[in-house]
């Protein structure tokens, strides 16, 4: 775990430097909107979605430098939901990742303008990396769907529109909006590897993606009822408040605890025969056992 921590760490400086500099005021002014676009996005969380990017990008033969677009276009358009997310007309936080949230910082005006210019500027981003135009178009192309109505997008629906009947509905819910960027995410960073594009392997990441992503929102539920606001850095208890179903309408604690242990184990165990595949394989025991 310690050289999760560590990898983390180095991924996290990397791909902050790199936001850093594609979100400076020569490139986007210095008007309130790009403001605010910098403060959504910077300082941010995690970065396990650009982690994941850089870790497939080198499991697969790249390095570094080669995925750093793509993993900071995941990035921003991580940041574009989260920014829309908090606003009134959805979840209505006034917290996220410790600081005032966007709309509370900015208004709710700029901060939707500042969420549809992170979302197309990252299309921008990903369509200009050091890569060739076939790589780029290819990546481009996952991420739309990925983030699009098939995925995120549609799993935001579900989430605002339906009140999920039972535990599969909620299944799908979560495999769209959470596991959507992060199997565009780890897409990218295969993409983003010297090797032939495959479809064999492409569904393998999915595979791994979506488990993760599924164990990821049910400790998310479970740390919501496990912890602070003040540990987690944003508000505990809206789900409830607002009425919204969360895995522990469907099961008790140690049955959510067992299901979160058995995909993080399904996706431990998917490239495990493959050489350098030690980051990837241990992550999904990581997020298991995160706190905030």
């Amino acid at each position: 775990m310690s050289m999760i921590k560590e990898r983390l760490l180095e991924n996290g400086e990397f791909i902050e430097e790199t936001l850093e500099k594609l979100l400076e005021k020569e490139r986007l002014g210095s008007g309130k909107m790009a403001e605010a676009m910098a403060y959504a996005t910077l300082d941010g969380g995690k970065r396990i979605r650009a982690f994941l990017t850089i870790e497939f990008a080198r499991l697969f033969g790249a390095c570094v430098e080669d995925c750093a677009y793509y993993a900071a276009a995941i990035e921003m358009v991580h940041a574009y939901s989260l920014v829309h997310d908090d606003l009134p007309c959805m979840d209505n936080d006034d917290i996220r990742r410790g600081k005032p949230s966007c709309h509370k910082a900015f208004g709710e005006d700029v901060a939707l303008l500042a969420g549809d210019a992170l979302l197309t500027y990252a299309f921008e981003i990903c369509a200009s990396a050091p890569l060739s135009a076939e790589k780029n178009a290819l990546a481009v192309k996952t991420l739309a769907q990925c983030a699009g109505a098939m995925g995120m997008c549609g799993g935001q629906e579900i989430d605002l529109l339906t009140n999920c009947p039972d535990y599969e509905s909620l299944k799908i819910l979560h495999y769209k909006k959470t596991g959507g960027l992060i199997a565009a995410a780890s897409l990218l960073g295969y993409i983003a590897s010297p090797l032939e594009y495959s479809e064999e392997i492409a569904d393998m990441i999915r595979e791994y993606a979506l488990s993760i992503g599924l164990a990821f929102q049910i400790i998310d539920d479970l740390l919501d009822v496990r912890s602070t606001t003040e540990e987690l850095g944003k508000p505990v208890g809206s789900d409830e408040k607002n009425g919204k179903k969360t895995v522990l309408s469907y099961m008790t604690e140690d049955e959510a605890d067992r299901i979160a242990e058995s995909l993080s184990v399904n996706a431990s165990g998917i490239f495990c025969e493959m050489e350098n595949s030690g980051i990837i394989c241990s992550l999904p025991e990581f997020l298991l056992k995160r706190t905030k």
